[in-house]
């Protein structure tokens, strides 16, 4: 059988309580009809509805800190049902997770829904969204790391713009408080995504730490899907899969050493992901475990996309850095991959 027609299945057995009464409807709503749509960009005053569909964070004066850095972004904050519960490594069972992510997309008080951390979660309670619901409720929706999975199932199933950005539970740099409103405030487009920052070079100083690295040149168009690498290969085999045909493709993950990074990566390839593509863009894989006897990260990228006949660039800044892009899941972008750059070619709010 060729890869690409693979079938998809879910198959999953229940894990701490929850996911078996997620509900078949969940799993069996159909994908997107393909009808794009675009939340309303960002204005002073709105409230965000802060949620915690993976981890928690460890004490609940975290939660009071990153409340106060939305407020601080000029919003009001009206806080999930059951934010501050954990149980073990998860913030509470799956089933309050995912009522507080869908009361915050049915609520007309509700502008934007803010995830306060990743951690681990979101794919358990994947079949327990109500995505007409969140369909008819089209709001800006943003995080990242274990968040990777929500942002690409909704976009897969509901057509919506999701944004790979900032978690509520952080510090805005100037860089990404640039990036944040450039994207979801002021809604630029044309706009490069992921530059650099600032580096002031001078007689033998260089920036070094936010370099590219262009491992294949060329242009290429395609609409925007990914984020953590590990929650992408989650996905696969699944109902939640995106589609990947023709995408622009954009990984990072945190703590993986490049064997591991060189076996998801492997995956994609042998599941056809990778040649299904038009473009991949790696943001940064930071902590990597680099002792010992071992390839390079660098070595790790190059070698599994060496086949691959797109533009393909490293170093953008995506992912678990401080300076961090926003990233619309879903939006027509361009990768040139003679330059380094990847370009937002259309409005991703209205």
């Amino acid at each position: 059988m060729e890869r690409r027609t693979l079938i998809k299945s879910l198959v999953a057995a229940p894990l701490i309580g929850g996911l078996a009464a997620a509900g078949s409807a969940g799993v069996s709503a159909a994908p997107s009809t393909g009808e794009l749509l675009r939340p309303a960009r960002l204005r002073r005053g709105m409230t965000i509805g802060l949620v915690t569909p993976a981890s928690n964070a460890w004490e609940d004066e975290d939660i009071r800190f990153a409340i106060d850095v939305v407020k601080s972004l000029g919003f009001e904050v009206k806080e999930g049902a059951n934010l501050y519960q954990r149980t073990q490594y998860l913030a509470g069972p799956d089933a309050a997770r995912a009522e507080d992510f869908n009361r915050m997309f049915a609520d007309p008080e509700v502008d934007a829904v803010f995830c306060l951390r990743g951690g681990y979660g979101t794919p358990r309670i994947l079949p327990m969204l109500d995505y007409e619901t969140i369909r008819q409720n089209p709001k800006v929706l943003l995080g990242y790391s274990d968040i990777t999975a929500l942002l690409n199932a909704i976009h897969e199933r509901c057509g919506l713009i999701t944004f790979h950005g900032p978690i509520a539970a952080q510090n805005f740099t100037d860089y990404t408080l640039e990036e944040f409103s450039k994207v979801l405030v002021r809604g630029e487009y044309p706009a490069r995504l992921g530059e650099a920052p600032p580096f002031e070079s001078s007689p033998g100083r260089v920036e070094r730490r936010n370099r590219v690295t262009r491992f294949r040149g060329g242009r290429a168009r395609g609409r925007l899907i990914g984020g953590n690498l590990t929650l992408m290969c989650s996905l696969l085999g699944t109902p939640f899969e995106p589609d990947f045909r023709d995408k622009i493709l954009f990984l990072e993950d945190i703590g993986e050493a490049p064997y591991r990074i060189d076996r998801m990566l492997t995956q994609l390839w042998l599941a056809g992901k990778l040649d299904e593509v038009n473009g991949i863009v790696f943001g940064k894989f930071t902590d990597a475990e680099t002792s010992g006897n071992t390839f390079s990260v660098e070595h790790v990228l190059r070698e599994r996309s060496a086949g691959l006949e797109v533009p393909v660039v490293r170093g953008l800044m995506i992912g678990h850095v401080d300076d961090q892009t926003v990233v619309p899941v879903g939006a027509m972008a361009e990768l040139d991959g003679d330059t380094g750059a990847l370009i937002l070619q259309e409005p991703v709010v209205s």
